[in-house]
């Protein structure tokens, strides 16, 4: 139960508020049986409805109906029979073997073993009793119902056979399948708080039917892809599944065109189909699936597919292509690189402007043992003068998340359609930031006054837990926040929220590890720190050649430590010897 809650049924009252938010604003999408389902639960008595969620909020689809006492519901079998009636519950589903060590204790299989006359070790342990009743069976047992298994059990095993209508009722409230009905009650126990948005009874993740066949089947096809690959280790198997991935997606294409958010999510797969071929050794298959793919990353796997394949002018002119018009930073980076190497030389290659930064070095007295790299040398450069902070894409993201909070909790059609969205489901859409564009512009013109100080410190005080895909909450403090405001230019501040909005999801990572704040001079210097044999990546890379080229404070910190003995006393005046910024 909730704490303090007065209402035993606090999840029945969860379930049936989502029941009527779906028949408000979904009912024309419900099938016969979510209609038929819809109209029925209401008129089950309450004891059947309670056990009806308690079994869909827990692990099944099998439970054994003496496990399923709650003092609020009473007698589990009289609260099962209405909902047995009606079809949603099956009190004799077939069990497989599985399925049985599921329900049972280890006693209850070393029981079962002996009836059968399987012979067991005095201590046998529960895998080594599974193992003896599988070798028991010449092949795999019929499956069969639990008093098969067990005559002399008083016990009863019931099928959750609703769960697969539960799941569609579930993606049409939430729009996607990684959150459940426990986010009711994460909710209510203020584990998870939520930007209250306000939007119409039109809201809603799907617009027909169909793109809810759409999206299971997607679904469907993703699981079917990763467990054939994860199985076969991308051997021949594996291509053969990539090959009928491809199959599938292209009888799927049709239904998705009309649906931009479904087209994004079968061209992640189609892109994922491409990889996996590529790591199956089979690069005609990953142009295939490439090749008519809107996935941001296909088009630069087509210009290293065409190298697999050997053709390399073309692999040249495409690189080439994407070079002089690149769709992002990343894109122009990696085609900048890959014309380099075509033309065998690296003079090409360099995407950054990494003599531009300060490349320091620090010695530790020891490895950092179970400390990150990246704490020790905090530990090592803070003073009581100039204090750091390990901050990585925290800071700079939880700055512009705040300031701009107005605009990205925007109630704009297709961005919000239930209470519990941590931030609007079209972040990831090219156009995400044209449409907010005079939102942003207003957030924005805040630096431009003091008013951004106060707005910042305003919504961290009163947005404190509250969900966000920029705010990381338990990253910030008052200090630091009061450091980085006091500290950050606000010119500095419009430029690092300007790159952020010209790909918010992309732009969100890579950027440096440590702030080094002199609160007394309202100064600061960013600092990447590297330890040994680490090497900078291409989105790191990126935030810094951005910094250089706006001379922002920024350093690259490679940390060692000594291997050899007689260096801690050197290592120790290096330390000493923190690097300052310029």
């Amino acid at each position: 139960m909730l704490p303090d809650s007065p209402d035993p049924f606090y999840y029945l009252a969860n379930f049936e508020r989502a029941l009527a938010w779906l028949d408000a604003r979904c009912a024309d999408l419900f099938d016969d049986a979510e209609r038929g389902f819809a109209g029925d639960f209401a008129r089950m008595p309450q004891a059947s409805r309670a056990l009806f969620v308690r079994m869909l909020m827990r692990k099944g689809p099998h439970f054994r109906l003496s496990r399923l006492a709650y003092g609020e519901i009473g007698c589990p079998r009289a609260a099962a029979a209405p909902l047995i009636a009606a079809g949603w519950l099956d009190d004799a589903p077939a069990l497989d073997l599985d399925a049985l060590a599921a329900l049972v204790t280890k006693a209850e299989l070393q029981a079962l073993a002996a009836r059968l006359g399987v012979a067991l070790e005095p201590r046998a342990t529960r895998a080594a009793t599974l193992d003896a009743l599988d070798a028991h069976y010449a092949a795999a047992p019929e499956p069969r119902d639990w008093h098969a298994w067990f005559p002399a059990s008083p016990d009863t095993v019931l099928l959750f056979a609703s769960a697969p209508l539960c799941e569609r009722l579930r993606l049409m409230f939430f729009g996607n399948l990684h959150q459940d009905w426990s986010e009711f009650v994460l909710a209510d126990l203020g584990v998870f708080r939520y930007e209250s948005v306000p939007f119409d009874r039109a809201s809603r993740a799907f617009q027909r039917r169909e793109d809810i066949d759409a999206y299971l089947a997607l679904r469907d096809c993703r699981d079917e892809l990763e467990c054939a690959t994860r199985d076969h280790d991308f051997d021949a198997a594996a291509a053969v599944a990539v090959a009928a991935t491809l199959q599938t997606l292209d009888a799927l294409a049709p239904r998705t065109q009309g649906n931009a958010w479904l087209r994004a999510r079968h061209d992640k797969l189609r892109h994922a189909a491409g990889l996996a071929a590529e790591r199956a050794g089979e690069p005609e298959l990953a142009w295939r699936a490439y090749l008519d793919c809107g996935h941001p990353e296909s088009r630069y796997r087509r210009v290293r597919v065409l190298e697999q394949l050997n053709r390399r002018e073309e692999a040249q002119a495409l690189a080439q292509s994407i070079a002089d018009a690149p769709e992002n930073e990343e894109q122009a980076q990696r085609a900048a690189r890959t014309l380099g190497r075509l033309a065998r030389t690296r003079a090409k290659s360099k995407t950054s402007a990494e003599p531009g930064f300060a490349q320091l070095e620090l010695t530790l007295p020891a490895a950092p043992g179970a400390l990150r790299v990246e704490e020790a040398a905090r530990i090592a450069l803070a003073t009581p003068q100039a204090p750091v902070f390990y901050v990585e894409n925290t800071l700079i993201n939880a700055l512009f998340g705040l300031l701009c909070w107005p605009a990205l909790f925007a109630p704009l059609p297709g961005a919000f359609f239930h209470p519990f969205q941590r931030g609007p489901a079209d972040l990831h859409a090219a156009d995400f930031v044209a449409r907010r564009a005079s939102q942003f512009e207003t957030c924005l013109a805040e630096l431009e006054t003091h008013a951004y100080r106060d707005s910042i410190l305003r919504r961290y005080a009163q947005k404190a837990g509250t969900q966000s895909p920029f705010v990381a909450w338990p990253a910030l403090s008052d200090e630091l926040l009061v450091l980085a405001l006091d500290c950050f230019p606000a010119a500095h501040l419009r430029l690092w929220f300007e790159r952020l909005l010209r790909e918010p999801v992309a732009n969100r990572s890579g950027l440096p590890d440590l702030v080094r704040f002199w609160p007394h001079e309202r100064r600061y210097e960013l600092i990447e720190v590297k330890g040994p044999g680490d090497r900078l990546q291409d989105n790191q890379r990126r935030w810094l050649a951005y910094c250089v080229q706006h001379r922002i404070p920024v350093s690259v910190l490679q940390v060692r430590w000594p291997n050899l003995p007689g260096e801690a006393e050197e290592a120790s005046d290096s330390a000493a010897q923190a690097p300052r910024a310029p």
